[in-house]
């Protein structure tokens, strides 16, 4: 078997782009390499395996004039990998070396027999193996290789906003991506305009540096925004080029040399849009030929494989790996694909029943918590073009109310009712009618909201849904309360009060509940009777609803500052922003923080109320009307000095503005 053709080299490959991030785990495998006879790199395909490999070793070379054998598996032809080992075993005996063996899933179970009779025969050979998955052998040390890191969410929100290069420069994967993409455009920079995208580009690709290499190679051909979509609607055609090509044969190799259940494992795990545990695993994938126990024991095994950067014991599949093991399930054995988006869309009806049963009992920051982490999945099973249909799709997306309304994010939570509603057969659900107006309404817009809420109400006669009816007269009075029809917008809180169920139904568990209703009415009176809203000692019966207690307490500062109280009022605004920061409710914190600028204001320091204003510049609703403090900070300021001012707040966090709040 000569070198040519055997895939084997005396040399270790050359470095021909720049080496990005991996400091700690290029000292973690140097330190691993002096000690251990065996060292194993584990991870996906595409996560830099090899070029840490590359990196430490010819660091090593350099430094100790170490004896390095490059030995690269994936050109080793099928045919020949019984023939390695003997091969391998002539060139190195009797020298003390460093055997790098790159790609050792390859070999499939031979792999580890070849390693460990190396190691058997030759007692002076070191054996650095890289792998997507460790060669459980006596003495193997293991570094798992993670993705670059990425920006989260909240740092780059939506792709289409321009957004501080500031927030997302510093990230590792967003440099690889600068760097190549520059590399293939020599025009192309990181600005303002297109930071999001880049950052949203690097989280749906999960950090690997392959597939961010391959998109970057693209920046001639495609804007980040462009190729967020592209990688949206087809990942394994985006990916079918250059360096997304070697991912994928490197998972059609993978997966033609694993045992039978894991490779059906892999294709089941598919249906999972985001991170899994094994719980989640044994449910959706352990059914006919893997029963639950075996899926988690096939999970056992492929977990090196999977990314597992998503919290303590949850996996995710790469984007490239998924979008190939996707296509085989769609054309597996008949049945077995949609038996498992079943199972996958029932577990996501169950979760958000589950987080809203915790929101409605209090437990509102573990219900955020709880529908954020498994939010791809609930976003996949609400798609109303599955199997499942709109009329699911709506169920789960009326669960999540709080998170739409509650939790800053009104425009998804429209997105998706508004899809969903659209290819429903007539009648429609009141309660999906119902919801869909309050997030219209959310925005300010009451003539988007009028047909909504006729349509509602009709269904909710016809269908006897009474708590739908109250929660109908609650959208009423936030409209009201938009327009600054206090009275109106009071009358409206107290009907939706008493139309609501005193028992209601468990299983018509959904919406705002009593005391949210109740802070509503009580944050209407504050404007038309404040005299009768008692402050003194703060509310006799705090909600156990945190989310409408910060309500109370906006209603209170409002009591306060009318009586002349701005400390107090003060007090108990900052006491609903913990609240509304801590549940991301945007409205809420655009209210409070406005009421701040007043009260700013109200004291002559009118620049830092136009900081506060522009801190909730980007939550206020586009529809509604201008907040009064803005009217008179205007005033009283040159407006080059607001637009200063202004645009300081927006480009601080609210935390830094009001240090009071870590208190």
């Amino acid at each position: 078997m000569g070198e040519a053709g055997s895939g084997m080299r005396q040399a270790v490959p050359a470095e021909l782009s720049s080496f990005i991030g991996r400091e700690r785990e290029l000292a973690a495998l140097a330190s691993m390499l002096s000690a251990e006879r065996l060292v194993t790199l584990t991870g996906p395909a595409g996560i830099g395996k090899t070029r840490l490999a590359v990196r430490t070793v010819r660091t090593l070379t350099a430094r100790s004039g170490l004896d390095a054998v490059w030995v690269d598996l994936a050109a080793l032809p099928e045919r020949h990998w019984a023939e390695g080992e003997g091969e391998l075993g002539a060139r190195l005996a009797g020298r003390r070396a460093l055997l790098v063996l790159d790609g050792c899933e390859q070999l499939g179970e031979t792999g580890p027999e070849l390693v460990a009779e190396l190691l058997r025969r030759l007692p002076e050979l070191r054996i650095l193996a890289t792998s997507q998955r460790r060669l459980c052998l006596a003495g193997e040390a293991v570094l798992a290789v993670p993705p670059l890191a990425v920006p989260s969410g909240e740092a780059a929100p939506d792709p289409a906003e321009r957004f501080p290069v500031a927030g997302i420069e510093g990230y590792a994967a967003v440099r690889l991506f600068e760097e190549r993409a520059r590399g293939a455009d020599p025009f192309f920079e990181l600005t303002e305009r297109n930071a999001a995208a880049v950052g949203a580009l690097c989280r749906a690709l999960d950090g690997i540096p392959g597939a961010l290499e391959l998109a970057a190679g693209r920046a001639h051909q495609y804007a980040p925004a462009q190729a967020l979509r592209r990688l949206g609607s087809d990942p394994l055609a985006f990916l079918a080029g250059g360096a997304g090509r070697g991912t994928r044969v490197d998972a059609e190799r993978s997966h033609r040399l694993a045992p039978p259940a894991e490779r059906l494992l892999w294709e089941r795990l598919s249906v999972f849009a985001g991170s899994f545990d094994r719980a989640a695993v044994a449910e959706v994938c352990g059914f006919g030929a893997l029963t639950p126990d075996t899926a988690v024991e096939a999970l056992q095994r492929l977990a090196p494989a999977l990314l597992a950067d998503a919290g303590p014991g949850r996996y995710r599949l790469p984007l490239s790996v998924r979008a190939y093991a996707g296509r085989l399930l769609a054309h597996g054995p008949a049945g077995d694909g949609p038996a498992t988006s079943r199972r996958h869309h029932e577990r996501c009806r169950v979760l958000a029943e589950r987080a809203a049963r915790l929101w409605r009992a209090g437990a509102q920051r573990e219900a955020r918590a709880l529908a954020v982490r498994e939010l791809p999945e609930l976003r996949a099973a609400m798609n109303p073009l599955s199997a499942s249909g709109p009329g699911a799709a709506l169920e789960i997306a009326v669960s999540l109310w709080f998170l739409w309304s509650a939790c800053g994010m009104v425009a998804e939570g429209r997105r998706h009712l508004e899809r969903a509603l659209a290819l429903h057969p007539a009648p429609r659900p009141a309660r999906a009618l119902w919801l869909a107006a309050w997030l219209v309404a959310s925005f300010g817009e009451a003539d988007g909201a009028d047909p909504l809420l006729v349509e509602a109400w009709t269904a909710a006669v016809q269908e006897g849904e009474d708590t739908c009816l109250a929660y109908l007269a609650h959208v009423r009075g936030t409209i009201a309360l938009w327009e600054d029809r206090y009275e109106e917008a009071a009358a409206e809180y107290l009907e939706g009060l008493e139309l609501l169920p005193a028992d209601p139904d468990p299983d018509a568990d959904f919406g705002p509940g009593r005391e949210a209703l109740a802070a509503a009415h009580t944050m209407a009176v504050a404007h038309t009777d404040p005299a009768s809203v008692p402050v003194e000692d703060g509310p006799p019966d705090a909600p156990a609803d945190l989310w409408a207690r910060a309500w109370v307490s906006y209603a209170h500062a409002l009591v306060q500052r009318r009586e002349g109280r701005p400390a107090l009022a003060r007090t108990e605004l900052l006491r609903a922003l913990r609240t509304q920061i801590a549940l991301d409710d945007r409205l809420g914190q655009a209210f409070s923080v406005e009421l701040l600028a007043e009260l700013e204001a109200d004291q002559g320091r009118y620049a830092e109320a136009a900081r506060l204003l522009g801190a909730v510049s980007r939550t206020r609703p586009p529809a509604a009307s201008a907040p009064r403090a803005q009217r008179v900070v205007r005033a009283r300021l040159t407006p080059e000095a607001f637009r200063t001012s202004y645009a300081s707040g927006a480009r601080t966090p609210l935390r830094e503005l009001l240090p009071d709040l870590a208190a």
